[in-house]
This record gives C-alpha cells, sequence and structure tokens, in this order.
C-alpha cells in the first residue's frame, strides 16, 4: 500500500517510516514540487518524540545511580513545587496515570523519600509530601539534571532558547485542551475506605 506515492517501508532501500513522516506543507508551494525533499522532512511530533526519547534515556542514566527513575524524580520535584498533594493531583502533575502514581507513591514512601497524612480538611484525602530524605535526593540530582538541559541549550543562542521555550508552551497550549476532550482512563479516587 502506498502513502502519498511512497512505497511502503518493506519495499523502501532506506527504510524510514512513512507514517511517523509527512509531506511538508509549505504555503504557496504547488503540490508539483519535488515531494522527495517533503517525505524526508519529519512532522513536529516525531521530532518532540525523538527529542522526549533521547532526554528520557539520559535522564533515567543519570538518576539510576542515585536509585530514581524520570518517573519518581518527576514526581519528587512536582511535590518539591506544590508542598503536598493527593495522590490523583500529583499524578497529574507527574504525567502517568493514577494507578502508576498509586503505585510509584508506596514504593516512594518505602524508600523514605515522601511521607501521606491524612488532609485536615477532608479526612478521607491522603496528601504526599516531601521528607528530609526527598528533598536530599533532589538535591543530589538536580544538577545532574541541569546539566542534561543546559546541554539542550548550549546548541542554541540566547534568543532562539527564548523562542525555543516560547514555542514549546505555545504548542502544549495547542494541544492540552484536545487531551483535556479526550481524556484516558479515568481517575482513581483518593479516598481512603
Amino acid at each position: 500500500m502506498e502513502s502519498r506515492g511512497v512505497p511502503p517501508a518493506s519495499e523502501r532501500r532506506d527504510g524510514s517510516n512513512t507514517h511517523l513522516r509527512r509531506s511538508a506543507k509549505i504555503t504557496g508551494v504547488d503540490e508539483h514540487t519535488d515531494r522527495a525533499a517533503d517525505v524526508d522532512t519529519p512532522l513536529t511530533l516525531y521530532l518532540v518524540k525523538q527529542l522526549e526519547l533521547v532526554a528520557r534515556a539520559l535522564m533515567d542514566d543519570a538518576l539510576r545511580p542515585h536509585g530514581l527513575t524520570t518517573l519518581q524524580y518527576t514526581a519528587l520535584t512536582v511535590l518539591a513545587s506544590h508542598s503536598e498533594l493527593s495522590s490523583a493531583q500529583l499524578a497529574r502533575r507527574s504525567f502517568v496515570t493514577p494507578q502508576s502514581m498509586h503505585e510509584m507513591v508506596r514504593w516512594l514512601e518505602h524508600r523514605g523519600l515522601v511521607e501521606r497524612r491524612r488532609d485536615e480538611a477532608n479526612r478521607r484525602v491522603l496528601l504526599i509530601g516531601l521528607t528530609d530524605a526527598g528533598r536530599a535526593a533532589l538535591s543530589a540530582c538536580d544538577p545532574i539534571i541541569r546539566s542534561l538541559e543546559q546541554r539542550i541549550l548550549e546548541a542554541m543562542n540566547p534568543g532562539e532558547r527564548a523562542v525555543f521555550r516560547e514555542c514549546l508552551h505555545r504548542s502544549y497550549a495547542a494541544l492540552a485542551p484536545l487531551a483535556k476532550q479526550h481524556p484516558g482512563p479515568p481517575e482513581e479516587s483518593t479516598e481512603v475506605p
């Protein structure tokens, strides 16, 4: 089956993934423009995913000696910024499902990095907060993660850095409402039986 005049991956010599690429639609260029150049233009979403994957792999490697994964580190940084949160709130802000967060919180609590307590305003809700050990773990890991971010930013001049960050914010703002229209699995209750 052909896609936009491009043979399937099994028939191409270069082995590229057509489903991750598209023809570049540039305003003012007619459809008879050389398609060979257009087909090799990756989707912006593909480029974002490439960056995410390499950043995630490097972060996992950097955090492993400290006994943390990228997702666990993310949850700890969220707690450092927001003090105490329910499991559902922490899951949303850490980009994981409530079910995954429940397991993660249990693991982090077992390691002494977080603690849970009942919310005084709503005794059915457990609030999660950092312990001193959790803050110490963040202090040890933050410079490593910041050096990875600095590596990304060193490839740009100061003006490009500002534009890059602004474009990332705007891209998120453009897609976030769509995620709310098509929510994933229902959130797990933070109530204690």
